[in-house]
């Protein structure tokens, strides 16, 4: 499996699941574009060869359908593989839906959801001219069922890149594009969740680790060799699917 002279671009580059899918990429031979607000990430995986990045708020969507562009001047060519990474909860907390702030409803829904729309619609046209193309959005077992999180923000942007997924399969499928997403299961990748896992009590993290039947919480390079096999040629026949990297949660 190689990407050679591939373009591939990936938002949310600078950490976790981003950090390790731009790092996939390039290692296996792709010119990698990663973009992310934080200078600091991005600045230590610019170091690695075959990865170029940029600071970019995607809350912004004029500002991700520019980064797109700029891209596509830099590699003289049409984005080979488009990796929606960027988003989570995005530290927001938990609040009863009757004290939910509608900024805080909005920040998540323009980060896990619009910032993809953005991206994918900036990248389409010269996608179909190439009649070809691979994108991968980062959804979560989240956009699949309720989130362990309860944050209802969170869980309703992800179900919604889930459907935008699938039905961009539909319509972008007969130009040579696939769609597909990755969902991933727990993943202790940040401060956040890792507060959260430390909080429970030894019962309660014994009761969610026998609820996946490979008995460990995933890692950043599970997504991402989920998200290098859905980008490759080895998945040209696979569109409109979601696949769950959660241990079999």
């Amino acid at each position: 499996m190689r990407f050679d002279r591939r373009i591939v671009a990936v938002t949310g580059a600078a950490s976790g699941f981003g950090r390790a899918i731009a790092r996939g990429f390039a290692g296996l031979g792709a010119r990698v574009f990663g973009c992310d607000i934080a200078r600091e990430g991005l600045a230590e995986i610019a170091s690695l060869p075959g990865i170029a990045t940029a600071a970019v708020d995607l809350s912004d969507r004029a500002a991700a359908g520019r980064w797109i562009g700029e891209v596509e001047a830099a590699a003289g060519k049409a984005i080979d593989v488009l990796v929606n990474n960027a988003g989570g909860t995005l530290g927001k907390p938990f609040n009863p839906i009757e004290d939910v702030r509608d900024a805080d409803w909005d920040y998540l829904f323009a980060v896990n959801v619009h910032a993809a729309m953005a991206t994918i619609r900036a990248a389409a046209r010269a996608m179909k001219a190439a009649k070809s193309g691979a994108i991968v959005n980062i959804s979560s077992g989240a956009g699949l069922k309720p989130s362990l999180t309860g944050i209802q923000a969170y869980c309703a942007s992800k179900h919604a890149l889930v459907g935008l997924t699938r039905q961009l399969a539909e319509e972008l499928g007969p130009f040579g594009i696939r769609v597909n997403s990755v969902a991933p299961g727990l993943v202790l990748n940040d401060a956040a969740k890792q507060r959260r896992w430390d909080g429970y009590s030894e019962e309660k993290r014994s009761a969610r680790m026998s609820q996946i039947a490979l008995r460990r919480l995933g890692s950043n390079e599970d997504i991402a060799d989920g998200v290098l096999f859905l980008a490759s040629d080895m998945a040209r026949q696979i569109t409109g699917q979601v696949l769950p990297v959660d241990g079999g949660a």
